[in-house]
């Protein structure tokens, strides 16, 4: 990384790294997804991860999320590697992809009532945990229709409720407003708002005003390589907006 375009680490809300990225590559035959990207997310922290399309944000977060294995490096949840201690990473993790499956014809309680038991929620525990995230995420208006008759809005918040039904520490979230209208867009912003006051969560997104909104620290990804981990107010101190240094740092200007 050129050391001229990193910016200064921001002030941590804990010492304590719940997400980290160890000279993470990833190669899929001679291809390089991504190469040798290295950070730390701390707790308590929410971290905006922002690149071009194909820069490499999903691949590494499938990568610090367990589902792909990296080709060098460690990816490590709560302190565990989530190459080979996958399970006791998972338990501190909640994990939303973009696009992520849900069952259409089920209605969101029946979806929920299915993932708490996968994850080993029973009895007055299932219920409460169940009826906790239906309240975080309204879901209450929509809670016995089917997934498949809900707006897109309602699908994201949907997903958003089955990755808190453990209780998770840390959240990965892939373009969670990804294709929404500006008022699904807003609902889906204040929930990780609402999530950021206790979780540590890195964040995918393309929509920059959603990173100012929500984020203090930003990482940029370039063509497989991380090429910015600062604050954000360190770029737009120029009184330039966070859009105009993206492309600066990932488009024609920085090549």
């Amino acid at each position: 990384m050129n050391e001229a375009q990193r910016g200064s680490a921001a002030s941590a809300p804990t010492s304590v790294p719940m997400i980290e990225a160890e000279g993470l590559t990833k190669y899929f035959g001679d291809f390089a997804a991504i190469r040798d990207v290295s950070f730390k997310v701390y707790q308590g922290e929410v971290v905006a991860f922002l690149g071009p399309n194909g820069a490499g944000k999903s691949t590494t977060m499938k990568i610090l999320t367990g589902y792909l294995a990296p080709s060098a490096g460690v990816a490590r949840i709560a302190g565990h590697d989530m190459s080979v201690d996958r399970l006791a990473g998972s338990a501190h993790l909640g994990y939303l992809p973009e696009n992520g499956p849900l069952y259409l014809d089920m209605s969101p309680r029946a979806l929920l009532n299915f993932f708490a038991e996968a994850r080993g929620l029973t009895g007055i525990r299932k219920r409460q945990r169940i009826e906790m995230v239906v309240d975080l995420c309204d879901l209450r208006a929509v809670i016995g229709k089917p997934i498949g008759k809900l707006s897109r809005g309602y699908r994201q918040r949907v997903g958003m409720a089955q990755v808190l039904l453990h209780e998770p520490d840390v959240l990965i979230l892939d373009e969670p407003t990804a294709g929404l209208d500006p008022n699904q867009i807003h609902e889906v912003r204040e929930t990780i708002r609402k999530l950021g006051q206790t979780k540590t969560i890195l964040l995918s997104t393309h929509i920059l005003q959603e990173v100012e909104a929500m984020a203090r620290r930003v990482l940029f990804i370039d063509e497989g390589r991380l090429i910015y981990d600062g604050p954000i107010d360190r770029l737009t101190s120029d009184g330039r907006g966070l859009d105009v240094h993206f492309r600066e740092l990932t488009g024609a200007g920085a090549k």
